[in-house]
């Protein structure tokens, strides 16, 4: 276990809300700045002001360490055998997938430990029968979400996509129920959302798992933004296919995702190919193989054996902060932060920036977009509120975030606009950072209020311009 010896902390319940420390800080500041100093002190040896957890979270120095003294200290060889070193890989990659399904409260689902969430999204693409079948998109959805519907295609399958409302950015809930109802005489159909928007963070409604199922629709959640700052209980929400990144929970190690399947749904994936470390049986005289019939079938290859022991690591590291007091922290963090942008107004009573989506805090997650505006009301580039970021040693994220059904919502782009666009310029990518494209901030579990206040200052430097 870690030993962070940090100052004991009284849970949100019995925190007298009158009780502050001589500093005017409360507990909770005061756990999470003695935690940036003993885990995260490189961001002020640095000078850097890191605003992006949602693209990538941070690792603690201690996760570093245990996993150093974790390959010192052991040999370890490919656990596609019975040897010495190559059992011990297979019990430490073994005691994290227990971890994980511990983690996520997850006894009935196959964990399958993939290089990120796309490689996890990629498996539901290539393996779910979409022929006849029906694929159901929230218009909130990353971009290796919505790639599943080039394979849905091109098996004969319907796409639909379910709309945002505008300016909540919440799903449009009379619309998806009347495409959830729709196509009851077919019975392969998935319906795929975030349990947390990657660029607005708002929050969806997770009771639609649910109500999707009820409607014969099996439910691929994408959990990669919510799960890093919410608890996800896989009894009380039993999606049957879930997709992450390690790396956006606990920053180390990269390149190690899971897809999480229920026990039930795992045979109606057709794996469409083999190959080493999938099958239990493979004959070249007879052209016959076996897959095998847990999660190996969809670990092609060999896996991240040296890095997967890691993945234990920082789910402990987690679990002795605890989920829910960094999403308390995070809730606290976000609040603030809106409070302070809305303060901060031209002379003539402007906004210098425009926040996306609904703010209320039981709909949002650590993540805001915005766009940043002139006296007059005129956007600056996104282009070019990054490059003074970049000055200041500001790390914030531009663009459109690979999630292109939000950003046309947010830019007010019709198909109209979109074609016209590309038509006219060499170059589709220039035409699209004219037309869309907004600035992404997000707190993380190393935030603390000299990073709130550097991004506060920063912003302030737009007034009266």
């Amino acid at each position: 276990m870690f030993n962070l010896s940090l100052p004991k902390f009284k849970t949100k319940k019995n925190v007298d809300k009158t009780e502050k420390m001589s500093s005017n800080k409360s507990e909770l500041d005061i756990y999470f700045e003695a935690l940036r100093k003993k885990e995260y002190a490189r961001l002020d040896k640095s000078k850097q002001t890191y605003l992006d957890f949602t693209g990538g979270n941070l690792y603690a120095i201690s996760q570093l360490e245990k996993h150093r003294e974790l390959l010192e200290e052991n040999v370890f060889g490919n656990p596609h055998s019975s040897n010495p070193t190559s059992h011990k890989s297979t019990i430490l990659t073994e005691e994290a997938r227990q971890k994980v399904i511990d983690f996520f409260n997850a006894k009935d689902y196959y964990c399958i430990f993939t290089a990120n969430a796309s490689a996890s999204l990629k498996i539901i693409g290539e393996c779910y029968p979409f022929q006849d079948g029906q694929l159901l998109l929230l218009s909130d959805n990353h971009n290796s979400v919505n790639g599943i519907r080039v394979f849905c295609e091109s098996r004969g399958g319907g796409l639909a996509y379910a709309p945002i409302q505008y300016p909540s950015l919440n799903a449009d809930e009379n619309s998806l129920n009347e495409l959830l109802s729709a196509h009851q005489e077919k019975s392969n159909k998935l319906f795929c959302f975030p349990a947390q928007s990657n660029v607005s963070g708002i929050k969806h409604n997770l009771d639609w798992v649910k109500k999707a199922q009820e409607k014969g629709w099996d439910v691929l959640l994408d959990a990669a933004a919510f799960a890093p700052t919410s608890r996800l209980d896989l009894e009380k929400v039993k999606a049957d296919f879930v997709s992450m990144s390690f790396y956006k929970i606990f920053g180390y190690p990269t390149g190690l995702g899971c897809l999480l399947v229920r026990k039930d749904k795992f045979d109606k994936l057709y794996k469409p190919w083999f190959a080493g470390g999938t099958v239990s049986l493979v004959s070249v005289l007879e052209n016959r193989h076996s897959l095998c019939t847990a999660h190996e079938r969809f670990e092609d290859g060999t896996i991240n054996y040296l890095d997967i022991p890691a993945i234990k690591i920082g789910l402990n590291y987690i679990e002795e902060i605890g989920i829910d007091r960094i999403t308390q922290r995070i809730e606290e963090l976000t609040q603030h932060l809106i409070q302070e942008l809305q303060n901060i107004k031209h002379q003539n009573g402007k906004n210098v920036v425009r926040l996306f989506g609904s703010l209320q805090k039981e709909h949002k997650g650590g993540t805001l977009i915005m766009n940043f505006s002139d006296k007059n009301g005129n956007n600056y580039p996104f282009t070019e509120v990054e490059q003074l970021a970049n000055q200041r040693l500001i790390s914030i994220r531009t663009g459109c975030f690979c999630n292109p059904g939000l950003d046309e919502i947010n830019s007010s782009l019709s198909s109209q606009d979109i074609i016209k666009g590309v038509e006219s310029s060499e170059n589709p990518m220039e035409a699209f950072a004219k037309m869309r494209g907004a600035v992404r901030v997000s707190v993380g579990i190393a935030t603390v209020q000299k990073d709130i206040d550097t991004f506060l200052d920063f912003v302030h430097s737009f007034q009266n311009k």
